[in-house]
């Protein structure tokens, strides 16, 4: 390179592409992205249907020790008035955290579906002989061997005070292509999430 080339200033131009507005946040609740929210009957109703096809949920308690404590629950049923059902046993730790601190939380997970659904809410144990009947199924024999005739079965009732989920706004196929889009382009993904509140 000779002198002139070293002084000269490069009249190379710079680059036009736009800066990648990619939002390096995954959080659904991200302000990159603006998810349209569903609330009234049809969250309602959109929200059951993801819970009891979720089926497992992870319910959090709080121990002695104040800290927060989750296991896997199955759900039994979501109920008319949007209270979940589940069985579990009176000797259970949880069952003495409940006894303690009533308010809970229940998380459900759908990675193919690409839904999540969080359940802030109050807990209690029901007595109810007719009610274990029809909600129970032999598919919980693994948890308690004796089936409605196990030693402190009983029923664990939440009643939901607050209410959130996200699913794909038109489906997971679309979901995909457009997140597909987005990363060929490196644009921000369009708006492909929806999210429900519920507060009861």
């Amino acid at each position: 390179m000779n002198a002139h080339e070293q002084g000269a200033e490069s009249t190379r131009p710079e680059s036009t592409r736009p800066e990648s507005t990619r939002p390096e946040s995954t959080d659904p609740e991200s302000t990159e992205s603006t998810p349209e929210d569903v609330t009234g009957p049809e969250a309602v109703a959109r929200f059951a249907e993801i819970v009891t096809q979720i089926d497992f949920a992870m319910l959090t308690t709080v121990d002695a020790s104040g800290r927060l404590v989750s296991r896997p629950m199955s759900t039994r049923t979501v109920d008319g008035n949007g209270d979940l059902w589940f069985f579990t046993a009176e000797w259970s730790r949880k069952v003495d955290e409940i006894a303690a601190e009533h308010d809970v939380n229940l998380g459900y997970l759908d990675v193919k579906g690409s839904r999540w659904a969080s359940v802030a809410g109050r807990a209690q144990l029901v007595h109810d002989p007719e009610r274990m009947k029809e909600l129970y199924s032999p598919a919980l024999d693994i948890w308690f061997s004796d089936g409605l005739d196990t030693p402190g079965i009983v029923l664990l009732k939440v009643t939901p005070v607050e209410v959130e989920f996200w699913e794909p706004r038109d489906g997971r196929i679309a979901q995909a292509a457009h997140m597909l889009k987005a990363l060929v382009t490196r644009d921000t993904p369009d708006d492909t999430m929806r999210r429900g509140r519920i507060s009861c």
